[in-house]
């Protein structure tokens, strides 16, 4: 094959002009500690912070290297291209510990990678002639120190070792396929033939202990999951539960081997590294046990939150039991153990009993304390999802996928019935109706985000060799999809680094981008070793690559395209319509140089009908197709702004189909497109895969440690792009990212500060915290400004500052809304919704995954994500890794109608992550108000327990009551005053003693005498049905979103900001305030809290008696009696009773107490760092392996952006 530079020169150093920089890598963890450090490293200078610490930790070779090398001859091969190894002779003229070090520049990774490629490619006539070899390798290396494409993690750990240093270990039990004699070999070393293939399908048959059996797969994942790859397999071969055995018993079903399976996956992962393991779970939807499968990870997610609760529950009962027994001052030494004398113990075991306490630890507390011991430890759980508590449960280290075909989604939309197959007869083992299991899927990716779907007649209708049998299942990350026992080697283009210089997408470059990979990717797989024969020589006979792209998100933006447009999708498919058809071109030029993969020719027909409705869907075409159940969505051609770029598809498809024709193809698949964790790092890509952007503003990595805030590096462009002035942009990203100090801040002012109290020693102090700060309050506090000063100069208590929620600048007596607008100006909105100069119809362009900031509002709708994927499925081999983000309030309607609109729209596969979906991973949003805790003495509701195997919900409502219930004569409620487009309002609401809403009265300012009194009537009637049992939701129901004047803008009230008619104003009130529903407000202050856990109906009767709880809106009271005694309400522990403390219970509560403060505060801490997460883009959960809070969605994986660390096999 003949090559073209296009990034070199012929005669010069491929990186000759490349600019490289010495840098210091370290990474450290949220304390403080170094986790790894690197000085003096050689890496381009391009290349970030991030990118910089990614490939020094995780890709160069640590160890190993000799520091004197030889070459090694070889007739056949170039001098240049022979293979090196260590110079024993000159190694032992060195000192013992100078003879082997470590990988210190970016060249020489660059260097054993592409140059491995180059012997392998030499080896295997790849390459016309010398010259070709050298422009590929240089070209090659070229693109790796430009980020312009990158191979998957693999090919970083393992590819080149042999080449470039003689690296080489004993054989772990790996196969590859000799490709001069096409005989299946066992390697005899580690590195000599390297494994690059990160993804990995595997079959299990019904088979106990036998090869190829159940507990052989496990064997052959840990072999994968060592060497850092994925695998996945269809489990639905195996019988299920209660189907007989050869030897006459019956089986224990499939969920039994699951979870063996789980816990093997589990174990290997923690072999040296806390990487959860890459593993895909699939079964057929009309498998015996497919609704035990489906409900699996709800009914787990439910044992960790019972295992959390329970075990603080017990820790606060357990030990108020043990505290009441050391009351010695008051009683004698054996009626403190005697709870009919020990009233304090007595009401310590009844509430225990209440929360209910097995019997068996409230006497052992009591036993314990007798024998003198003190104190009792009760170990206690979190919802980390590395936690104790999940990793006691099952189901946490794969991804869950569920195999549906067109009947039986036919079947659900017909509401029709569904029958579950028997694994050993084929006999129906049940018949259930289509839509229940549906809504069984839908509710159980609303409840744990899992399963997802994969689309099993769509995916086998785009099958190119169906002759070798049918797809079954997917890689962890869904985006390869082949026959069984086949594996595939990634690598992705980075798009914004394949443009021109005037910043138009530059296509000539981006071809031969894409033909350079594809060879790349076809070398890695004659060169590689497989973990069991059968992928050694399936993956010989198929040949399946993998080549996607990045940064599209990017991409568009700079471009001034939004994520969700006709034009932003339209180029996106004529992307992927030119990388798959010259891909696919390329594999045909392989195919007439060296031939076309072994099972070609059986398939021949199959691939080339699915070549044309690739080439269809290239040309715009919305018919013609061939074998289709599932039309594509074809290329519109008509929104694309790029024309070249749809000629450039057009003419691709038309070359890689005539080609094929002509020669057959190198390769049965080309294209997928990967999630690109690790290896996005390694780009600096703004979006990986197919993506959008996550966040406005990131935080840039310094390379001492520590982060400042720059806007998202295409924002500039896209502005400037647009028209905008420079002096325009700049007041955009000074909005958005903030001015770092409180220099003309005229909210919290310097002179403000300096009237209440502050030297010239303090600001400059509080102005050298706010550089970094994410928001202002983690400046003012006493670590800023020492403890000595907070107390003398600005009186504060040490209890104050050691409370994490205590406020410094309202205590100094700024209101909140000068400190909000403070923390805009200093900290910046963190996005661009009110940014200055910023035309609202632009505003879409810039529109992320999630809500950005703290002001912020906007975000991508499912259906945009759904959209884009469809978009450019019709032009990949493969699948695409992406999960589909969803609102908290997203329905499990919702979650059944984005999966049914996926399998419409002719995606492979699709999953659904509703944000706060997990236990594990805090809501975005604040749902559920903060509440009061139960008073002591009161009743809680008698809970019946149910079998843990159905999962519903039962919903009662009672429609009347026979009497009245009158209202005391003395009541509490509220008075709300606001203005409904211009028209005052009063709204005055009337309480029962329990806090429940008996009447309102609605009084309008200065109107007509008729509209008024006719609002006051209303009123009566509404106040009537109230008290004669009609629900508060029934009237919400009813009257929100009724539309007549006055209407329009709200002012005065602090949750709603828009109204459509008086009516509608009162009831989102009245909603918000008695029936949490914070989804009809606009405001919520609790937006990032997470720790809110209860719904209110278990509220303090003597904080209801003396306070409108519509009032406080259940925030947190402390209630004082007659007798100076206190009804306490805390707010870290929703389940906790509320007791009058007597003086002599001291020391009852005292040690509760104290827990309470530490747990509270640690519980405060990290919740604090999951709202910085969130307000920063994050997921809001930690790191495994670095513990920072840095974790983003990354396809239906996550990924770190401080270590690198990813979820996922690529």
């Amino acid at each position: 094959m003949r090559f073209e530079r296009r990034f070199t020169a012929d005669g010069q150093a491929a990186y000759a002009n490349i600019e490289f920089r010495y840098a210091t890598s370290e990474i450290r963890n949220p304390d403080g500690t170094i986790v790894f450090q690197a000085e003096n490293i050689e890496v381009p200078a391009q290349f970030s912070q991030v990118a910089t610490d990614i490939l020094a930790q995780k890709y160069f070779r640590k160890a190993g290297v000799p520091a004197a090398l030889k070459l090694v001859e070889e007739n056949a091969v170039p001098s240049w291209l022979w293979r090196s190894a260590a110079d024993t002779k000159a190694l032992a003229k060195l000192s013992e510990d100078q003879r082997y070090t470590g990988e210190t520049s970016a060249k020489q990774v660059f260097d054993r990678l592409a140059g491995t490629w180059t012997y392998w490619g030499w080896k295997g006539g790849y390459f016309s002639d010398e010259s070709d070899a050298l422009t590929y390798f240089d070209e090659m290396r070229h693109m790796l120190a430009t980020q312009m494409a990158a191979p998957n993690s693999p090919q970083w750990f393992n590819t080149g070792m042999y080449w470039a240093y003689g690296i080489d270990g004993p054989s772990q039990g790996h196969f590859y396929v000799d490709f001069k004699s096409g005989k299946l070999t066992r390697s005899t070393g580690a590195y000599e033939h390297p494994q690059p293939h990160a993804c990995f399908i595997q079959s299990v048959s019904d088979d106990l202990v036998n090869e190829g059996g159940i507990m052989d797969l496990w064997v052959r994942e840990a072999r994968l999951f060592k060497y850092g790859s994925g695998t996945g397999s269809n489990f639905s071969r195996l019988r299920g539960e209660g189907e007989s055995l050869s030897g006459g018993g019956k089986s224990s079903g499939l969920m039994s081997f699951l979870r063996i399976g789980d816990r093997a996956a589990g174990a290997i992962k923690s072999g040296g590294t806390t990487r959860r393991a890459a593993k895909m779970v699939t079964v057929d939807i009309d498998h015996p046990d497919i609704e035990a499968y489906v409900d699996w990870k709800v009914v787990e997610e439910q044992k960790v939150a019972a295992l959390v609760a329970g075990s603080k529950l017990a820790q606060k009962h357990m030990g108020a039991v043990m505290a009441a027994c050391q009351l010695t001052e008051i009683y004698a030494d054996d009626d403190r153990f005697d709870p009919k004398v020990n009233k304090d113990l007595k009401k310590a075991i009844l509430a225990a009993r209440k929360s209910m306490i097995p019997e068996n630890y409230i006497q052992r507390v009591i036993q314990f304390a007798q024998q003198g011991y003190t104190d009792i430890k009760f170990k206690t759980y979190d919802t980390d999802w590395d936690s104790e508590a999940y990793l006691t449960v099952a189901g946490q280290n794969s991804n869950n996928s569920v195999r549906v075909s067109n009947d039986y989604l036919q079947a659900v939309l017909d509401d029709g019935d569904w029958e579950l197959i028997k694994r050993r007869d084929g006999g129906v083992a049940s018949r259930i109706k289509a839509k229940d299991l549906w809504e069984k899927i839908a509710y159980a990716a609303w409840a744990c985000a899992d399963p997802g779907l994969q689309y099993d007649s769509t995916i086998n209708e785009w099958h190119t060799c169906p002759e070798g049998g049918r797809i079954n299942a997917s890689n962890p990350c869904s985006e390869y999809m082949f026959l069984d026992d086949t594996a595939c080697n990634l690598a992705s283009l980075n798009l914004m680094q394949l443009r021109d210089a005037d910043g138009e997408f530059d296509i000539p470059a981006f071809e031969h981008a894409v033909r350079l990979w594809t060879v790349t990717l076809e070398i890695s797989v004659l060169m590689a070793q497989f973990p069991s024969k059968e992928i050694a020589e399936l993956s010989y006979e198929y040949r399946t690559l993998g080549l996607g792209f990045a940064n599209i998100g990017g991409l568009l933006m700079a471009a001034g395209h939004s994520y969700d447009s006709d034009e932003g999708r339209a180029i996106c498919g004529a992307i992927s319509a030119v990388m798959t058809g010259i891909a696919y071109a390329t594999s045909a030029e392989m195919a007439s140089e060296v031939g076309a993969f072994p099972n070609y020719k059986k398939n021949a027909k199959h691939m080339l009908r699915v070549m044309k409705n690739h080439q269809l869907a290239a040309e715009g075409k919305a018919s013609g197709y061939q074998g289709l159940s599932i039309l594509p969505v074809p290329l519109d051609t008509t929104s694309c702004p790029n024309k070249a770029l749809v000629s450039a598809a057009s003419k691709a498809w038309d070359h890689a189909v005539s080609l094929g024709k002509k020669y057959g193809y190198r390769n049965a698949q080309a294209t997928v497109i990967a999630p690109t964790g690790t290896i996005g790092l390694v780009m600096d890509c703004d979006t990986t895969g197919i993506e959008p952007d996550f966040a406005i503003v990131k935080f840039k990595k310094l390379a001492g440690g520590g982060y400042f805030k720059i806007i998202n590096r295409v924002v500039p462009e896209a502005l400037e792009g647009l028209g905008y002035s420079q002096n325009q942009i700049d007041d955009v990203i000074g909005y958005a990212v903030g001015a770092g100090s409180l220099k003309n801040c005229q909210s919290v002012s310097i002179n403000a500060l300096k009237d209440k109290g502050f030297g010239d020693a303090e600001i400059d102090k509080i102005e050298a915290a706010l550089g970094s700060a994410f928001d202002i309050k983690f400046a003012f506090n006493q670590f800023t400004l020492g403890a000595d000063f907070c107390k003398d100069k600005l009186g504060i208590t040490g209890a104050q500052l050691n409370d994490f929620e205590f406020n410094m600048l309202g205590h100094l007596g700024f209101s909140k809304d000068e400190i909000e607008a403070a923390n805009i100006h200093v900290c910046g909105a963190m996005t661009l919704e009110g940014a200055p100069h910023l035309d609202e119809a632009h505003l879409p362009i810039f529109d992320c995954a999630n809500v950005c900031g703290r002001i912020g509002k906007r975000f991508l709708s499912v259906d945009s994500h759904i959209t884009m994927m469809a978009a450019a499925q019709p032009f990949i081999s493969g699948a695409i890794s992406k999960t589909i983000n969803m609102p908290n309030s997203a329905s499990v309607q919702e979650c059944g109608n984005a999966y049914m609109k996926s399998w419409q729209l002719g995606l492979k596969a699709n999953a659904l992550y509703r944000d706060g979906s997990k236990l594990s991973q805090p809501l975005s949003s604040g749902l559920i108000d903060k509440i009061d805790e139960e008073e002591d003495g009161a009743e809680l509701p008698t809970v019946a327990t149910s079998s843990p195997q159905v999962i519903e919900k039962v919903v009662e409502r009672i429609i009347s009551k026979a009497e009245r219930e009158r209202l005391p004569h003395r009541r509490k409620g509220y008075t709300q005053k606001a203005t409904v487009g211009g028209h005052k309002v009063y709204l005055r609401t009337g309480e029962y003693e329990d806090g429940r809403i008996g009447e309102i009265f609605i009084d309008m300012h200065k109107e007509g005498a008729a509209f008024r009194s006719l609002m006051n009537n209303f009123a009566i009637a509404v106040s009537i049905g109230l008290q004669y049992g009609v629900p508060l939701e029934e009237f919400v129901e009813a009257y929100t979103f009724t539309r007549f004047e006055p209407q329009g803008i709200v002012a005065g009230n602090d949750a709603i900001k828009m109204s459509t008619s008086i009516l509608d104003y009162t009831f989102r009130e009245l909603a918000i305030s008695y029936l949490d529903r914070s989804d009809l407000g606009h405001v919520n202050v609790d937006d990032l809290d997470v720790t809110t856990t209860g719904s209110g109906e278990t509220q303090s009767d003597l904080v209801n008696k003396v306070t409108s709880r519509g009032y406080i809106r259940k925030q947190g009271l402390v209630v004082y009696s007659n007798d100076g005694s206190a009804a306490v309400a805390n707010s870290y522990d929703t389940d906790a009773e509320t007791m009058l403390v007597k003086d002599h219970s001291v020391a009852i509560t005292a040690p509760e107490a104290a827990t309470g403060v530490v747990v509270g505060t640690v519980a405060d801490q990290t919740s604090e760092r999951v709202k910085q997460a969130r307000m920063q883009g994050y997921e809001g959960e930690a790191c495994p392996e670095c513990q920072n809070f840095t974790l983003v969605r990354n396809g239906t994986c996550l990924k770190c952006n401080t270590c690198g660390g990813t979820t996922g096999c690529s």
